[in-house]
């Protein structure tokens, strides 16, 4: 390898003497930041409240055992066969 032909590309793309990278010395203080929608809120205290409900109606269950504690819990059994027959045909 000749060493001038070296120092003449190094002229030509001046790469002789070390540069200092733009920009580095300034350091930036912007820090990252998030910004969650209104929708995004909204959904979210939607999604608490969900969480926080219970699964189980008390009203509907209390007033189911009251009936059938004291008797008067009627089941329809041609409805409850074609509830059967509806579960049973949805499953396959």
């Amino acid at each position: 390898m000749r060493i001038d032909a070296y120092n003449q590309i190094a002229a030509l793309y001046k790469t002789t003497k070390p540069s200092k990278a733009a920009g580095t010395a300034e350091i930036s203080s912007a820090r990252d930041q998030v910004q969650i929608s209104r929708a995004g809120k909204d959904y979210q205290i939607a999604k608490q409240a969900v969480a926080a409900a219970s699964d189980i109606r008390e009203d509907k269950v209390a007033e189911l055992k009251s009936s059938i504690k004291s008797g008067n819990y009627d089941v329809d059994t041609g409805d409850f066969a074609s509830k059967l027959l509806a579960s049973y045909y949805a499953a396959n």
